[in-house]
């Protein structure tokens, strides 16, 4: 090999290496951005929802960030109803589901904005959403009739969902394009990188499955290409209690809730407990 290729040859392989390991440093230090993008509020409900029953909520943290968000009271009532938690997809201000209030078979809705999202303060992560779900919950079962608290996330959320079936008493999940666990789905993406050393937020939704006893209602899009199929089934197939599987289509991810069969499946779950 004369003398200029073996040069190149070494530049090559200096470049190789620097993005090999570049790409993952920048993975572990941007994971945030990536997993957790926060919108701002688009439309207060309490103006976008006239005639409906909608209460503004403010709950503060024991680290004294204030969560931001609505309880949204079941259609044609004021008096306390069973109440069901809503936590959303990683690109999602949960204020839209106010327009849903009749859509849940006598419950109420309570949404409330991850931190950083909509009018909530702080910054989001794995510990402190999950955290933060104890509290939401803890504050839901208050106001609920009682005390009957039902759970429903949605993508990211379902790994939030999980994790608060399992540390409190709910009558039952509804879970939306679930996962596994975060870990899980960067493998399939990333299959050559040392996800495990570099992931910060695991949701590890497997994990928790097992001692859930609560009945699942599953609901996975026909044609959905962010979360693949398997995971969502794994995760179905480890759920300790009474579950449902309902594929709903023609459906993507983002478009599940423009399709009727959907809000009539959650409706048909939530009858059960009403």
């Amino acid at each position: 090999m004369n003398t200029k290729l073996k040069a190149k040859l070494i530049d090559w392989l200096k470049l190789a290496g620097c993005v090999a390991l570049g790409f993952p440093v920048l993975i572990y230090f941007f994971q945030e951005r990536l997993l957790f993008q926060p919108q701002p509020l688009t439309a207060d409900p309490l103006q976008a929802n006239p005639g409906t029953a909608i209460e503004e909520i403010d709950l503060v943290t024991s680290d004294r960030v204030h969560l931001r968000g609505w309880l949204v009271k079941a259609s044609g009532t004021q008096a306390p109803a069973p109440l069901l938690v809503y936590f959303g997809g990683n690109a999602e201000e949960v204020s839209w589901l106010a327009a849903t209030a009749d859509r849940y078979a006598g419950w109420s809705l309570l949404l409330v904005n991850y931190r950083g999202y909509g009018r909530s303060e702080g910054k989001p992560g794995e510990a402190e959403l999950f955290s933060d779900a104890l509290q939401i919950y803890d504050y839901a079962a208050g106001r609920a009739q009682g005390g009957r608290v039902a759970v429903m996330g949605r993508s990211l959320g379902s790994g939030v969902a999980v994790y608060l079936a399992a540390e409190r008493k709910v009558a039952g999940v509804i879970l939306v394009s679930p996962y596994d666990s975060v870990e899980s789905v960067a493998r399939g993406i990333y299959p050559h990188l040392p996800i495990g050393l570099m992931l910060k937020h695991r949701f590890d939704s497997l994990l928790r499955a097992p001692k859930i006893k609560a009945p699942l209602l599953c609901l996975v899009a026909s044609d959905d290409r962010v979360i693949p199929r398997q995971h969502s089934e794994r995760l179905y197939a480890a759920w300790g209690g009474p579950r449902q599987w309902r594929e709903i289509g023609p459906a993507g991810h983002d478009s599940l809730a423009g399709e009727p069969d959907y809000w009539q499946a959650i409706a048909d779950f939530l009858a059960n407990f009403r």
